[in-house]
């Protein structure tokens, strides 16, 4: 049971149906968010719903889920819009969806896998984050806005460039916006996970040789958890980080350390 750091706040987190945003969107309900999870697939986002909903204990938030493809312009205005009808204005909206279509050399990623990532990964949290920006100024309330990059984005990305240089973006995007909106009162951060086992990762986690290179590069000589993320998620979501913008914050387990 949580503390209720987040009552009273509508919370939108992408990729909602599994890995770090799963984690995310249970942390924020059980902190008193009311919170809309969205994913690609329906029967992806009615899963994560029903097992949402069978944790459920005294004191969190309302739940909606939502099938959206936020790589889509149209799908990113009906995320926001639905979360508006179902709860007001979004208080905060957590960048998560991501994808990594093609592993291997960047010289060999075709045009195809190319656009795709970025198109999920950066191009979707730039709409989203303008969408939910636009409605914050002229309600004149702040808000956080909170993207999940990766240290892929502050490091070489072999085997993985694409993924990287979305990120890398995503973190420059997060400079700027926290510049830009910080007077309205809307933060902008971004975490950096490391290694995590999610779905995303398992190109990397299902090969015992690969995830000992990762981790030998980390102090703590593991892979995390999502549900190790998901607390810095409620932090940057809560008042307690009202002083904090602009920054990327790694939960890595001292990959970038090292």
């Amino acid at each position: 049971m949580g503390s209720g750091r987040l009552s009273g706040k509508v919370a939108v987190v992408t990729g909602g149906t599994r890995g770090i945003g799963l984690a995310a969107a249970r942390a924020m309900l059980a902190e008193g968010a009311d919170v809309v999870i969205a994913s690609r697939k329906p029967d992806g986002v009615e899963a994560a719903r029903s097992e949402l909903e069978a944790a459920r204990e005294s004191g969190w938030g309302r739940l909606v889920g939502m099938a959206a493809h936020v790589g889509e312009a149209a799908a990113c205005e009906a995320l926001i819009a639905k979360a508006e009808a179902e709860f007001g204005a979004v208080d905060v909206l957590v960048n998560n969806a991501g994808t990594n279509p093609f592993f291997g050399p960047l010289a060999q990623i075709s045009e195809a896998a190319f656009d795709k990532t970025f198109e999920t990964n950066l191009k979707s949290a730039w709409r989203l984050s303008l969408r939910v920006a636009k409605r914050l100024i002229a309600d004149k309330r702040g808000g956080s806005i909170i993207n999940v990059a990766s240290v892929l984005g502050q490091r070489a990305a072999p085997f993985q460039g694409a993924y990287g240089m979305t990120k890398a973006a995503m973190i420059s995007m997060t400079q700027t916006l926290s510049v830009e909106l910080g007077g309205a009162g809307i933060r902008v951060n971004a975490i950096a996970p490391g290694l995590i086992d999610t779905k995303l990762a398992a190109a990397i986690t299902a090969s015992d040789a690969m995830t000992k290179a990762f981790t030998d590069r980390t102090g703590l000589r593991r892979v995390g958890r999502p549900d190790e993320v998901a607390p810095l998620i409620v932090f940057l979501a809560a008042d307690e980080s009202s002083y904090l913008t602009g920054a990327t914050l790694p939960c890595d387990g001292g990959y970038l350390a090292m």
